[in-house]
């Protein structure tokens, strides 16, 4: 199973980063594999690919603030909260994943 994220954050400094590195541990710690883009203050990092976009079964949007190229994630479930909950609650949001759409 492939999840997707992007992490933003209005000053793009170290929420953008926190939420990013939160949710990376959580879904390694579940055997989920995740790609996360952040859109800091420095642009768009680790970009997410047209490829990563048909192989994954849902994107997370964890941003406090509109995100760059939001319409490639069309027809993709997605599920989209504010970046404080991306880093406190990293755990769950990942078994909401797998429980809706785990293999």
């Amino acid at each position: 199973m492939k999840i997707l994220a992007v992490t933003a954050c209005p000053t793009g400094v170290a929420h953008t980063y926190l939420a990013a590195e939160s949710l990376e541990k959580s879904a390694k710690k579940k055997g989920v594999e995740i790609k996360v883009e952040t859109q800091g203050s420095i642009g768009i990092e680790n970009e997410i690919t047209e490829e990563d976009i048909k192989e994954a079964v849902a994107v997370i949007i964890a941003a406090d603030v509109n995100i760059s190229k939001p319409e490639r994630f069309k027809g993709k479930p997605k599920l989209n909260l504010d970046v404080q909950k991306a880093i406190k609650h990293s755990d769950q949001i990942i078994d909401k994943i797998i429980e809706k759409f785990g293999e």
